[in-house]
């Protein structure tokens, strides 16, 4: 089988596709035959040797995480029932960009009929990342959102969770092409981050007193400026980082205005967690809840392009690699 493999830390020209044997069900576990590979920027980070103390990875190595596609073969104690279903399961903290991978039966979710499999994969992260921030800021019907870096695949999500859970949200983000595009997935205000006024147009678009819960999927001078956004006794979640790095929110200033300041920290989840939210994030799109835009696809010999494009914000939604 084909994987895309990064051979040594560094920019887009070192994930090269190479020939890897193909995988052996194991006790317990199944085979599955990728069809889509979800993609992530924190991807393309790790890739360029800045995972530092968060990734402990060492070329070469087979990026990602997710996948969807169907069951090829399973392993002893495995239900053979599984054999050519379709499926979504995390792979670990690596092993995805290939065309089959191995995976623990437990680490399976089936697909909702009527659920394609690149939607499926789509929410393999973001999904579930936006159930865990509205889950842990505990957002709800009177809550008014401020959803910083509007435009991505989690982004997105958080935009359509907000309107369907929360009473205002306002979006933020950039480029007016990803604007027009987020104008249309219904938030109540969408605010350009590269206006020099930026700032000031959200506070006008958000209620006298700011955001209630503030989304910061960008971090750095954006997410820190978004902080003078948030309500008194609000809640801001500084998890983001395509920035380059995560908002630096001045401990003494939250504690003053009554603030409860989260991180990257409060979205690790346990096996337990992500099954949970999976299976959430599977239910809310199949019931039509939730729906993963799916901005751009790649074919796996192209997983290259694909990191370069989330590099240089040409992306819009989500971005996949298509077996």
């Amino acid at each position: 089988m084909r994987v895309a493999e990064v051979a040594r830390f560094g920019g887009p020209e070192v994930l090269r596709i190479q020939k890897a044997p193909d995988p052996i069900a194991g006790r317990g576990e199944v085979v599955i035959e990728v069809v889509a590979a979800d993609v992530l920027w924190v991807e393309t980070m790790i890739r360029r040797g800045g995972g530092g103390e968060y990734f402990d990875v060492t070329p070469p190595y087979v990026p990602g995480n997710g996948v969807s596609g169907r069951v090829r073969s399973v392993g002893d104690g495995v239900d053979r029932e599984w054999i050519g279903r379709a499926v979504v399961a995390h792979t670990g903290e690596r092993g995805a960009y290939a065309e089959q991978v191995a995976v623990p039966v437990e680490k399976l979710a089936a697909v909702p009929d009527g659920l394609g499999l690149p939607e499926a994969a789509a929410l393999l992260h973001d999904g579930i990342t936006a159930l865990t921030l509205f889950e842990c800021n505990e957002i709800g019907t009177g809550d008014v959102v401020l959803v910083v870096g509007a435009s991505g695949g989690l982004g997105i999500m958080s935009v359509q969770l907000g309107r369907a859970r929360a009473a205002r949200v306002v979006a933020v983000g950039r480029d007016e092409r990803k604007l027009t595009r987020i104008r249309e997935l219904g938030a109540d205000a969408v605010i350009d981050s590269e206006a020099p006024d930026w700032v000031e147009q959200a506070r006008r678009a958000l209620d006298a007193e700011g955001a209630t819960v503030i989304l910061d999927n960008v971090g750095g001078s954006v997410g820190e400026s978004a902080f003078s956004l948030v309500a008194p006794g609000g809640r801001f979640s500084a998890h983001g980082t395509p920035s380059g790095q995560f908002a630096q929110i001045d401990a003494g200033e939250a504690e003053r205005l009554g603030v409860t300041v989260r991180g990257i920290q409060d979205v690790q989840l346990s096996d337990g967690d992500i099954k949970r939210l999976r299976k959430e994030a599977l239910a809310e799109a199949g019931s039509g809840r939730l729906t993963p835009v799916i901005g751009q696809t790649f074919p796996l010999s192209r997983a290259a392009d694909a990191h370069a494009a989330i590099e240089a914000r040409t992306v819009f939604g989500k971005t996949l690699l298509l077996t």
